[in-house]
């Protein structure tokens, strides 16, 4: 608990600003803070004072000179705020104190006021830290006045990807993000984050480093970026979608693993709650799987087109089945979610998964009519190779 200011000490702050105001209406005497900490009294003219308010509000900050000066919290972590469209200064100040960034909401409040910035506070997602001073963070919500960079992820991007889209937006070194996000985060306050409790041993970051648009201070480093991914995978991924997927018996772990599959296999997307039943439906029978993006995943990098999402061409990889390849991830050959996700799904594929359609189908392939992304669902194996034929397949 943040110990509250007493009465006592209110009374004394209403006094004096009481006395500031009545000086100056009745000729200039004015009680003035000097650096060295005294209180004096001085004389000027009334038309170099503004009016009482401004007064009394001067007199106010240089009554919480030192408190100005200290942070609210020594924890360096960063912590996503965001200030919504129409907030008053005084909502800002208030949720800034309830998120322990502030000590004092009304210091921070009369100190924006004093420096003519309440009116500056615009909508947006800005990176705080909890041992930024006042003036600090008033300044950091100031937009405009300090240079950003915008960094856009996309949604169904593996890890390295990520590396790279980081790196090319924002100079951070692609191998210093990879290290922080496979193995370096376990020995940093990121660990911290609840829903990364109960993580294999080896896990890493994959599928939690959240895919959107973020503004960043333009001097950031790789744990600046992996704090504002997780922080916002933890503000948008829901308690009741988690509570959701727990309902299902997935943990957090296994709910953005399916999503990263379901990700990658839908198009449109009204089809990925469809598509989360068919795989749930499948690992509640105990069947396979036998979703192609998990082999793609462990294939990796390919050479020849620069690419890591290779096509799954029979001929190109000298295999006569899908199940020939032998990895973990490797669900046509490995039974159950593969060990991790395979990419970052967006926050519809965990929706998906979360709360997904209601259906009983097991079998899905692309619709070859409309090919607009879309997919053939069946509940039988005679009615997907019916869809399957009608595609110019061959039934086996």
């Amino acid at each position: 608990m943040r110990k509250k200011r007493t009465n006592q000490t209110g009374r004394t702050v209403a006094f004096l600003l009481a006395l500031t105001s009545i000086a100056v209406i009745v000729g200039g005497g004015v009680w003035t803070f000097r650096q060295t900490g005294g209180l004096s009294l001085s004389f000027c003219s009334i038309g170099g004072l503004g009016s009482p308010r401004e007064v009394a509000l001067e007199t106010y900050i240089q009554m919480h000179a030192e408190e100005l000066k200290r942070p609210a919290g020594t924890d360096d972590t960063p912590v996503t705020f965001v200030v919504q469209p129409g907030e008053t200064a005084a909502q800002v100040a208030q949720r800034l104190y309830e998120a322990g960034l502030i000590s004092n909401a009304e210091l921070f409040r009369r100190y924006l006021q004093y420096k003519g910035m309440d009116a500056g506070l615009e909508a947006g997602t800005y990176t705080l830290r909890k041992t930024m001073t006042i003036p600090e963070i008033a300044e950091a919500l100031q937009t405009g006045r300090r240079p950003e960079r915008v960094l856009t992820v996309r949604e169904g991007l593996r890890l390295e990807e990520v590396a790279s889209v980081v790196a090319n937006q924002t100079g951070i070194s692609e191998a210093d993000f990879i290290a922080l996000v496979t193995t370096g985060w376990k020995e940093t306050n990121l660990k911290n984050y609840g829903f990364l409790t109960g993580l294999p041993s080896d896990a890493t970051l994959e599928g939690f480093l959240f895919p959107e648009t973020y503004r960043l201070p333009e001097e950031v480093t790789a744990y600046d970026v992996v704090a504002r991914m997780l922080s916002t995978f933890d503000a948008r991924v829901t308690e009741e979608m988690r509570l959701a997927a727990a309902n299902q018996g997935l943990t957090v772990y296994q709910m953005v693993t399916l999503a990263s599959i379901v990700e990658r296999e839908a198009v449109i997307p009204e089809e990925r709650p469809i598509i989360a039943s068919v795989f749930l439906n499948r690992l509640n029978a105990g069947w396979l799987l036998n979703a192609d993006p998990t082999v793609q995943y462990a294939l990796g990098y390919d050479e020849n087109s620069g690419k890591w999402w290779r096509r799954l061409y029979f001929d190109e990889l000298g295999i006569t089945s899908l199940a020939d390849i032998d990895h973990p991830y490797n669900t046509y050959r490995y039974a159950g979610l593969p060990p991790g996700p395979i990419c970052s799904p967006g926050l519809a594929s965990i929706q998906a998964v979360a709360f997904p359609a209601d259906t009983d189908y097991f079998y899905f392939i692309a619709d070859c009519h409309k090919q607009d992304g879309s997919h053939l669902f069946a509940r039988t194996e005679e009615e997907h190779y019916a869809n399957y034929a009608s595609c110019g397949g061959t039934v086996p």
